[in-house]
């Protein structure tokens, strides 16, 4: 009799086991990668195709840190790296890092459109490793053909997408109380930053948003008069939380469940930002990479934050040597999703809309 009931879970579990193999395959996994203020986010298709999108700073910190977590994820090539522009806490990290891991697929919005803060030469030893790859200039309209999940790009090269995404296109109502910027007044604000390749990530009914350091102009193109990108589960806070990014006539048409901010102790994490992000209808949960100092009593809860230290990058790129900790997204095709953080296990389910 034991010798049966011994048999029959042996049975059970080689059934299961690749049934619940198949489901772990069907899900797109994401990292968020702390590069201390910049931004490095690592996606990892059902199909196993890796998209890297930014490199974070220069040095081999950076490069280090999304190479140990490529390897945590079974990555041993970046399939496509996407430089969403030329800042160098985007791209300074793309020669150290290709050192470490090989790079095929190259794609960004074309030549750098700034002189400042060391941008040129950013872009001409990025453009050395480029010659070693595939290059693939992005356009608003276009997708990075990665099998299993869908990446549309959306904006580029200081233009968007004119069309709406599937299922988007409904008139904004927010788009009356529009204030624009005066971008010429700041050449970091009009140079780079809106270049910013943005894009739409999904698996299924799963939508993310990721969208670089899109200016507060460029982002008012895609949500008004009609919001073209539509409804998304999660959101990656532009430019880091910065209040020049982020309005909220974009972030609230868009009703994001989650919204995860790539910033550092000391850069991002604006309490304006904050404020629109709070304020979003339907949102569920704020995720941060680090604890905003400035940003006081508008942190979320510590089960939420990756990193608690208090020191961190600022502009000048200081780093703090003992944050480390990530954040994981795994989603799956009904558009369910789980996010977990690195250094406490605190993880939470979302389950699929209805």
């Amino acid at each position: 009799m034991r010798k049966r009931v011994l048999l029959a879970i042996a049975v059970a579990i080689g059934l299961a086991s690749p049934i619940l193999w198949a489901q772990q395959k069907k899900a797109l996994e994401v990292y968020f990668v702390d590069v201390e203020g910049g931004q490095s986010t690592l996606f990892v298709s059902p199909s196993g195709q890796s998209l890297l999108v930014d490199t974070g700073w220069a040095g081999p910190r950076d490069a280090g840190r999304i190479a140990s977590i490529a390897k945590l994820a079974g990555v041993s090539q970046i399939d496509y790296l996407v430089l969403t522009h030329y800042h160098g806490d985007h791209a300074g990290g793309v020669v150290e890092l290709a050192g470490l891991i090989p790079i095929k697929n190259f794609v960004d919005h074309g030549p750098s459109q700034e002189e400042t803060r060391n941008v040129p030469q950013t872009y001409a030893a990025y453009l050395k490793v480029r010659g070693e790859g595939q290059h693939i200039l992005a356009k608003p309209g276009d997708k990075i053909p990665i099998p299993g999940i869908d990446v549309q790009v959306i904006s580029s090269a200081a233009e968007t997408i004119t069309k709406p995404l599937p299922g988007a296109g409904a008139a904004n109502p927010l788009c009356t109380n529009f204030v624009p910027k005066d971008e010429t007044l700041d050449p970091l604000v009009g140079g780079e930053n809106k270049q910013s390749v943005g894009m739409v990530i999904s698996l299924g009914k799963f939508r993310l948003g990721d969208y670089g350091d899109l200016t507060w102009n460029k982002e008012h193109d895609l949500a008004c008069p009609n919001n073209l990108i539509g409804a998304l589960d999660v959101y990656v806070v532009s430019h880091h939380g910065q209040d020049i990014s982020s309005q909220p006539m974009l972030v609230q048409a868009e009703h994001p469940r989650v919204a995860i901010m790539d910033n550092g102790a000391k850069k991002g994490g604006a309490v304006a930002t904050f404020e629109t992000l709070k304020s979003s209808p339907g949102l569920e949960d704020l995720w941060q990479l680090h604890y905003a100092v400035d940003a006081g009593d508008h942190n979320m809860p510590e089960q939420f934050i990756a990193n608690q230290g208090t020191g961190g990058t600022a502009a000048t790129g200081v780093p703090d040597e003992g944050a480390v900790n990530y954040i994981q997204l795994t989603a799956r095709p009904d558009g369910s999703f789980t996010v977990k953080n690195s250094r406490n296990g605190f993880h939470k389910d979302y389950a699929p809309k209805r």
